[in-house]
């Protein structure tokens, strides 16, 4: 099984082997086939990254297939989602609540059997279940007894990206634009299914060959570029070719129907492969207490 080398994120290493860099951009919207996901790949080189099947509408499913069926060897993957919970801060995903997780693949196997019935790799029995539906925010006025007054709970690499300029959206949250919670919780039921085939990082350390799937911030690559805050989302091919620019992109082949969708998975899959070959974005401080747990979003430091 994958995932049994478990303090591989501190060694010496490199991402030379890879040769595909995929960016996902992740939709926890009702329904089956929804206008939030996108898929873009790019390899080595300068090439501008192209959309996955840009004709397509795709479902959850249909990225759980790709990944298993056609993802290319030696690809690094990266799932614009957060694979944990906040959990270092309070020593628990769910504090007391008996069968709260202790481990981040516990927590997936826990959510995808509890949401067994839930078509499209949806969440919403996890977030109804009359445990687990007290830690979060369902409405404006509508939280649960456990949910943190404010924002919410943060994860350690969450409060790290404020140092990037960033403002990260509690799990917990399952309101508004900016919430992150559904799409989470419906990726964890993708983790879960593909976590004993595809090594996903820092639950598993980096492989020496082989593909690895990795959280990203798409607003992330969106700095690197130079966009500013409050500026993160292009609809149009000019914007987007100044930003592939500044992350050493050719400028992309023109798209019959723009969205923000479409040209965030673009600049964050030329972004993930001007930067995963830098060892430090492996290692980063903190990632130890956390590896097995909460997880990392992949360029934060």
């Amino acid at each position: 099984m994958v995932g049994e080398e478990t303090q591989g994120t501190a060694r010496d290493v490199t991402a030379s082997h890879f040769s595909h860099f995929v960016a996902i951009d992740w939709s926890g919207a009702r329904g089956e086939r929804l206008p939030g996901i996108a898929l873009a790949m790019c390899e080595p080189g300068t090439a501008a990254p192209r959309l996955i099947r840009p004709e397509r509408r795709w479902s959850r499913a249909d990225v759980l297939d790709w990944l298993v069926t056609d993802l290319p060897e030696n690809a690094v993957v990266g799932l614009d989602l957060s694979p944990g919970l906040p959990f270092i801060d309070r020593g628990s995903y769910f504090p007391g609540w008996h069968a709260s997780p202790g481990s981040a693949r516990e927590l997936w196997a826990m959510i995808d059997a509890i949401c067994a019935n839930d078509p499209h790799l949806a969440a919403s029995s996890f977030v109804a279940h009359p445990d687990a539906r007290e830690h979060f925010r369902h409405g404006k006025d509508d939280c649960g007894m456990h949910f943190q007054p404010g924002s919410g709970r943060l994860r350690l690499t969450e409060e790290r990206q404020k140092l990037h300029r960033l403002a990260p959206s509690s799990c917990f949250n399952l309101v508004g634009a900016a919430q992150v919670g559904k799409s989470s919780l419906t990726g964890m039921r993708l983790l879960h299914r593909i976590s004993a085939t595809h090594a996903i990082w820092p639950f598993d350390p980096l492989p020496d060959t082989g593909s690895v799937v990795v959280e990203i911030y798409t607003s992330l690559a969106a700095r690197a570029a130079g966009i500013r805050a409050g500026r993160s989302k292009m609809t149009d091919g000019e914007g987007l070719d100044r930003a592939l620019s500044e992350v050493a992109s050719e400028p992309h082949d023109p798209l019959e129907r723009y969205s923000d969708h479409a040209t965030d998975a673009i600049l964050t899959a030329a972004w993930l492969r001007s930067v995963a070959h830098d060892p430090a974005l492996w290692r980063p401080e903190g990632l130890e207490a956390v590896a097995q747990t909460e997880g990392w979003t992949f360029g934060v430091r």
